[in-house]
């Protein structure tokens, strides 16, 4: 009898132990202040951490969110991110921020997805065409025109984007529900990246001529951010 037991007990752990793994391990600390020396660090999540006792301000702290930004690039957009390289105070708090600048008549985020984070924006300025799609099999494209105090939710992971179409800049804020979230952008991804792909990978996947892929191989693509 006790031997069956035993053995139902480490099945059911060895069930769970998957489920536990799979998500981050509670904080059993204040906080986990990162540093780059490993030299007196312990690491957690990707980053050493400083000890406590010596945390400042300033490991806290980030100034300059109300700069407007440079939107005179090929997208029309510049994205100014706070995450943890920018505050290392955020390392094991699971979440990050980024304002967007966007040029007026058409300043574009453009598509993209965020590995590791849910994106929640908000507009401050301007009107923006915002929208996401849904994952195969449906690829659904659910979209919203926002103003100054809207709020949308990108979900984690999924194709995004963000669109000025009024006359004037737009700005947002956009809240992160990591650390270090990641962004894919999609052209960038497919079109620029080193080594190029073979382009009759390319030609195959999207039904375009060879040589409409090379001329978009030959482009620079853009990173806003």
């Amino acid at each position: 009898m006790k031997s069956a037991h035993f053995i139902l007990a480490f099945s059911l752990l060895a069930l769970a132990f998957p489920l536990t793994y799979a998500s981050d391990p509670s904080p059993l600390q204040d906080f986990c202040v990162a540093i780059n020396d490993p030299k007196d660090g312990l690491f957690v999540n990707g980053k050493f951490c400083k000890d406590p006792k010596l945390a400042k301000a300033e490991d806290f702290y980030y100034s300059g969110l109300n700069i407007i930004r440079n939107t005179s690039n090929p997208v029309g957009s510049t994205v100014t991110p706070v995450n943890v390289a920018q505050i290392p105070g955020l390392n094991t708090l699971g979440i990050s921020l980024v304002r967007i600048d966007y040029a007026p008549n058409g300043g574009l985020n453009p598509p993209h997805t965020h590995p590791r984070a849910t994106e929640i924006l908000v507009v401050v300025e301007g009107t923006l065409y915002v929208g996401f799609v849904t994952s195969n099999t449906d690829n659904r494209l659910i979209t919203k025109v926002l103003y100054p105090g809207d709020v949308f939710v990108f979900p984690i992971g999924l194709i995004h984007f963000q669109f000025n179409v009024g006359k004037t800049k737009a700005v947002a804020f956009a809240g992160l529900s990591s650390q270090n979230p990641g962004v894919i952008t999609i052209a960038n991804a497919v079109f620029g990246p080193n080594p190029s792909i073979n382009p009759d990978i390319l030609v195959k996947a999207f039904q375009l001529d060879k040589n409409v892929v090379k001329n978009l191989q030959s482009k620079f693509w853009w990173a806003n951010n």
